[in-house]
């Protein structure tokens, strides 16, 4: 789908089909007590304060202060004002055995839609609010410069999920997906295992994804 975005191919219509999909595959998913447990307020901000540990050492190469700072200060005050919004969604089952990766890169699409390649070595990482799925895809499309499938996506999703309450999280894990996405492509500076030039394309990468990550918190 990353291909087909970048030629142009990739329509609302096709859009619509991934989030009905999408929103199948979340109604299906499993649920339980156990589950359930990685939609805890302490386990989300256990998962930011891993994301900031591991990049402050990246501050003033992939980074600005400025925007650590920012996006530290605006997801701390978000999550102590919305302390009641991440227990609703615990309580209404929203916490599922997701995908945990869901991007262009892993949609591959011919005579149907297929994802791929969920996240199956860490729980931590795939166990999480379906809120966190959507997010992921729909960051996607914004860095990729489609905000109008995002939408659309978004949208869409809601109409077959019925999920409406969604929305109050989506800002939030869309900083999170970014954020994320921003802190990998900077451990590439790293690895002695990558090339000058895949070390400059990453370090152009996560700067544009911790930009967007920022930008997110103007809706925090």
């Amino acid at each position: 789908m990353s291909r087909l975005l970048e030629e142009g191919k990739v329509d609302a219509k096709l859009v619509d089909r991934i989030a009905k999909i999408i929103a199948d595959f979340h109604e299906k998913a499993e649920t339980n007590q156990q589950i359930s447990r990685f939609g805890a307020l302490a386990v989300i901000e256990a998962n930011w304060k891993e994301n900031f540990d591991q990049t402050s050492e990246f501050i003033g190469e992939t980074i600005s202060k400025k925007d650590y700072e920012l996006i530290s200060s605006k997801v701390g005050n978000f999550m102590k004002r919305n302390a009641a919004v991440f227990e609703k969604r615990v309580a209404a089952g929203r916490i599922k055995d997701c995908h945990g990766d869901i991007h262009s890169g892993n949609i591959f699409i011919t005579n149907g839609i297929y994802i791929f390649d969920a996240i199956e070595f860490n729980d931590r990482f795939r166990y999480s609010d379906v809120a966190a799925d959507v997010a992921f895809l729909a960051m996607d499309l914004d860095f990729r410069e489609h905000a109008d499938l995002s939408d659309v996506f978004i949208e869409k999703y809601l109409d077959y999920s019925g999920d409406r309450e969604l929305t109050e999280l989506l800002p939030f894990y869309k900083c999170y997906r970014a954020y994320v996405r921003g802190k990998v492509a900077s451990f590439k500076l790293n690895d002695p295992n990558v090339c000058g030039e895949e070390k400059a394309a990453a370090k152009s990468e996560a700067t544009a994804y911790f930009k967007l990550a920022a930008e997110y918190t103007k809706n925090l």
